[in-house]
């Protein structure tokens, strides 16, 4: 598989919506890579906007950007807590300067903006969130995947199919 050996963080706190979160994760382990459900507390059962729960194998405290090859940002209502933690910026931030492949869709730019990686750069997202996408200095544009560098950027949930595969691609340097 052409994922093999790659390993990816998934951020998961509660209200994350459940289809953004979970398609991406089996898209990624499909192909072969290993991925980390990583929240504020290892263990905790995280539940998703439409009630389907995410147990944190990892707390945010205990994984290193170093260890990984890609980060999966999920859209919901979780952004907005997410982007509160430290070590949530720290990670995003540390993948950017990596060039790593990060994943984001719908609501989870805000993690990127509060991370302030989105300066010069062209991504999506959902439209509820365009200003802010744009206050933080990037392009915004209207599509269902938006490649960038190694930033991989979608709207909502119609658009998995195209972000998983644009996400895989871009992870194995494609």
């Amino acid at each position: 598989m052409r994922l093999s050996g790659k390993k990816v963080i998934a951020l998961v706190d509660e209200e994350f919506e459940d289809l953004e979160l979970w398609y991406p994760i089996y898209r990624v382990r499909e192909e072969g890579a290993i991925v980390h459900l990583v929240g504020p507390e290892k263990g905790k059962k995280y539940i998703g906007k439409y009630g389907v729960p995410a147990e944190a194998e990892y707390a945010f405290d205990e994984v290193s950007s170093s260890e990984y090859d890609g980060i999966l940002v999920p859209g919901g209502w979780a952004p907005d807590k997410l982007r509160r933690y430290e070590k949530v910026i720290s990670l995003v931030r540390e993948m950017d300067a990596a060039g790593k492949p990060i994943g984001q869709i719908c609501h989870a730019g805000w993690v990127l903006i509060s991370a302030k990686i989105l300066q010069g750069r062209t991504v999506t997202s959902t439209p509820g969130i365009r200003d802010d996408m744009e206050n933080a200095g990037s392009t915004w544009v209207d599509e269902a995947v938006v490649v960038d560098g190694h930033i991989v950027s979608a709207r909502r949930p119609p658009d998995l199919p195209p972000y998983g595969k644009a996400f895989c691609d871009l992870l194995a340097g494609e």
